[in-house]
């Protein structure tokens, strides 16, 4: 029963909905249920689903998918500045652009494949934060970065009537406020959009094809086969999904910066893809969650809430605890992402995902197929989804 329902494209969408719309109620209270937080949740599970399509099924690590990210913030603001203050055109604009981008740099990069591609795509990322912050300073107004004026014309708001006011206007979806928790919902209905394309693609022959240039691409291409044009789509649809993250991030905040191309904010994907489970269609969200509740409850805690928490403990046990507990948190959470990854790679090479996987076959044979059925999406298990 629980494989047939894990096979069911619908059962998986159903659950994966609802687990996003209710994640106000069941991360309250871990602290994690305050609107800016679930944004970065959603913005960077959108960024996380499109690379695992390019890293996950194909193999090729790039390091400039920030590029895209900046690009379609570049982008989202630019179309806020002359067109409107409505997020529609914004996030169609930045999706369309970044996908021109990728696409003349997936051209080029993907002309050589393992390390070499990966310093490719690591020197176009570079070159685009370089010519942001300091060449481009008319279009990215540089180091300052890219912000909405009261002088911006916004055409079409112009052409509806829409009325000027003293104050930098605050963007919208036809008169809903993108803030708070009006915001995040906004942001996950394209993250539930992206989790069923990136699960249409890995069901399909399509995503077989790619998971078989992973495997083998010298054999296929001893076939006959042309891995080049898969590759590039694969490619191009990573960075269109970046840059749909990055019109997110103007959405929510209408502000542009350099800093979203740095080498940095490729990195992070990647690390949060490899902890979660690169290949996998929930890995690589869980590496999200795990990566920006550390980032942003972890920082946040010092030796006061350490002594909150463990007060139920007599005096001078308590002590102890927090003295030990004190370098992992706050300006230390690095410390502890950075265990905490050392333990993942070591012992469980596939991501958290596998832990789940090797945990399920306590429970069985039933449990095992189900969970690998999600972890893996085996291409015995597409066919027969065919």
């Amino acid at each position: 029963m629980m494989k047939g329902l894990f096979k069911s494209n619908m059962a998986i969408m159903i659950v994966f909905t609802a687990v996003v719309l209710t994640a106000p109620i069941w991360l309250a209270p871990i602290g994690a249920s305050y609107p800016d937080l679930l944004q970065k949740f959603a913005i960077f599970g959108v960024f996380a689903i499109g690379f695992n399509i390019l890293f996950g099924l194909t193999g090729y690590l790039s390091f400039g998918h920030a590029a895209f990210l900046g690009i379609g913030s570049y982008t989202a603001v630019w179309s806020f500045k002359l067109l409107s203050m409505n997020v529609l055109p914004a996030i169609i604009f930045a999706v369309i652009v970044a996908g021109v981008f990728s696409l003349i740099i997936g051209f080029i990069s993907l002309r050589r494949s393992g390390i070499y591609f990966s310093i490719l795509t690591l020197a176009f990322a570079q070159m685009s934060y370089s010519l942001a912050y300091s060449v481009l300073t008319p279009i990215t107004n540089g180091e300052t970065g890219l912000q909405l004026t009261l002088k911006d014309p916004r055409v079409i708001d112009g052409m509806v009537g829409i009325p000027v006011t003293d104050s930098l206007p605050s963007t919208n979806f036809f008169g809903i406020a993108m803030s708070g928790y009006e915001g995040f919902y906004f942001c996950a209905v394209f993250l539930i959009i992206a989790f069923y394309v990136s699960l249409k693609i890995f069901r399909s022959p399509y995503g077989m094809k790619l998971r078989a240039i992973k495997s083998n691409q010298t054999r296929m291409k001893y076939t006959g086969f042309n891995t080049r044009p898969y590759l590039l789509s694969a490619f191009v649809i990573s960075g269109m999904f970046a840059g749909l993250a990055g019109s997110l991030m103007a959405v929510t905040d209408p502000l542009a910066g350099a800093e979203r191309m740095q080498w940095t904010a490729s990195g992070e994907v990647v690390l949060m893809t490899i902890l979660g489970g690169m290949g996998t269609l929930i890995g690589p969200l869980l590496g999200v969650g795990i990566i920006k509740y550390f980032e942003n409850i972890f920082s946040a805690l010092n030796d006061a809430a350490l002594h909150e928490i463990y007060n139920f403990l007599p005096l001078g046990l308590e002590n102890v605890m927090v003295a030990v507990s004190s370098p992992f948190v706050g300006d230390g959470w690095h410390l502890t992402l950075g265990a905490l990854f050392m333990i993942v790679v070591i012992f469980l090479p596939g991501g958290i995902m596998e832990g789940f996987s090797k945990l399920s076959r306590v429970f069985g044979k039933s449990g095992h197929e189900a969970t690998e059925d999600v972890v893996s999406e085996s291409s015995s298990k597409t066919e027969g989804e065919k």
